[in-house]
């Protein structure tokens, strides 16, 4: 399991536990005490990780794409392109860049006087929901940083997108029925979960108020900020092999 597709999938792991656990436990916790509170410096604090944690995921989600690009496409180049350092290097770059991107969002949320209450519409503190207690006009300096951030995970989306048509085309040639099934069981799923984290992320963070509602806001929020996490053990690991020989073999 030392290759770089398993280093990767290491990193996402962490961060798919890390991140269920920063929004999962305080609302199961909350429910059984029959209560609603969190502390400012809890709710804070929550922002922060999950910005952090889902920044990292998804751009370590874009790095495996590229991974797996190589992999099928350029077989050979594949030690060459994603050595260990450079392994090392590219995670590095989305763990420090997610940190640094959440500390200004949070920064930049929580330096907002809020005037309309302290109560936030959802089960954890999202951003959207602690920007509509605000009646100041500093909460367009966030709006415009979500914004940007928004432009970026199109980016990568695109990005992903093209390096999966070029995974299909070259695969598509392979004479091997083997080889198709082992990487669409893979690709195709992966393109799906991360399809439904772009789409109802962008649409959380994005949508104009006037179409906010309770229900449909609680159903886009667990769509991609627990489904995701929840999901990629099922795509990476429970139907690997090598995994599964790995696991028994430990045993």
């Amino acid at each position: 399991l030392h290759t770089p597709m398993y280093f990767f999938l290491l990193n996402l792991s962490i961060l798919d536990l890390a991140s269920i656990s920063t929004t999962v436990p305080k609302s199961m916790a909350n429910s059984l005490w029959d209560t609603t509170a969190i502390s400012y410096a809890g709710c804070a604090a929550q922002v922060f990780l999950f910005v952090f944690l889902f920044g990292a995921e998804y751009s370590l989600l874009t790095i495996m794409a590229y991974d797996r690009y190589v992999a099928i496409c350029k077989p050979l180049h594949y030690g060459t392109l994603l050595g260990s350092r450079a392994c090392v290097y590219m995670a590095t770059a989305a763990w420090g860049t997610a940190f640094l991107n959440s500390l200004l969002h949070t920064a930049n949320t929580f330096s907002i006087p809020l005037c309309k209450g302290n109560a936030v519409d959802q089960f954890f503190c999202e951003i959207p929901q602690i920007l509509r207690l605000s009646c100041s006009r500093a909460y367009l300096r966030e709006v415009g940083l979500l914004v940007f951030n928004a432009s970026l995970v199109l980016m990568c989306f695109v990005f992903i997108m093209l390096t999966y048509v070029q995974i299909f085309r070259a695969v598509l040639r392979s004479p091997s029925q083997q080889g198709w099934h082992k990487v669409f069981s893979t690709c195709l799923p992966h393109l799906a979960v991360v399809s439904l984290f772009v789409s109802t992320g962008l649409f959380a963070y994005l949508k104009p108020p006037s179409i906010s509602f309770l229900s449909m806001d609680l159903v886009v929020t667990v769509l991609y900020s627990v489904v995701p996490p929840a999901v990629n053990p099922l795509i990476y690991s429970m139907r690997n092999q090598d995994l599964k020989e790995a696991l028994w073999k430990l045993v």
